[in-house]
């Protein structure tokens, strides 16, 4: 008799907690268990709908942090230290940063550079000695190597 009780009481929660989650006015069991029918596939469809939508972010997100390179440029006696670090291989940005470099006029005295697993440019440069060139300062520098990395990871994304 007791197990009954239990059993009855167990289902009447049960019930209860259907018809919270389903927002069913239904009294009668069969009325709720129809409302929980029709309510189960609208969830299911709003769970595919919010997994697309936190795919499409995640892969939003992992595009915009993985493609753009670190970059830290140092002025030291002799010219500047370049260091551009990115954790993916960066397939022609060495070529759009030596073109930057050439901009600027700067002579590269110095480089070595890793392109398998990742992207690893450490460079020194120095200012080529002509009459016509003014002073050159590391935020300079830091700024046309930052929108050559800018024009490299444009080109990228077309291609």
């Amino acid at each position: 008799m007791v197990s009954r009780v239990h059993k009855r009481t167990a289902i009447y929660r049960n019930l209860q907690l259907l018809r919270s989650i389903t927002y069913s006015h239904s009294r009668r069991k069969a009325s709720m268990l129809l409302d929980s029918s029709e309510y189960i596939p609208d969830i299911k469809q709003k769970l595919l709908e919010l997994n697309q939508l936190a795919l499409t972010a995640a892969r939003k997100n992992i595009e915009d942090y993985d493609q753009m390179p670190k970059l830290k440029v140092e002025r030291q006696e002799e010219g500047f230290v370049i260091k551009v670090l990115s954790e993916r291989s960066c397939q022609g940005l060495l070529v759009f940063i030596l073109e930057a470099f050439e901009e600027l006029g700067l002579d590269v005295l110095q480089a070595r550079v890793s392109c398998a697993d990742n992207f690893c440019l450490e460079a020194v440069g120095n200012k080529e000695r002509n009459e016509d060139t003014g002073c050159l300062d590391a935020q300079v520098v830091e700024q046309v190597v930052s929108q050559a990395i800018q024009n490299w990871k444009e080109v990228s994304r077309i291609q």
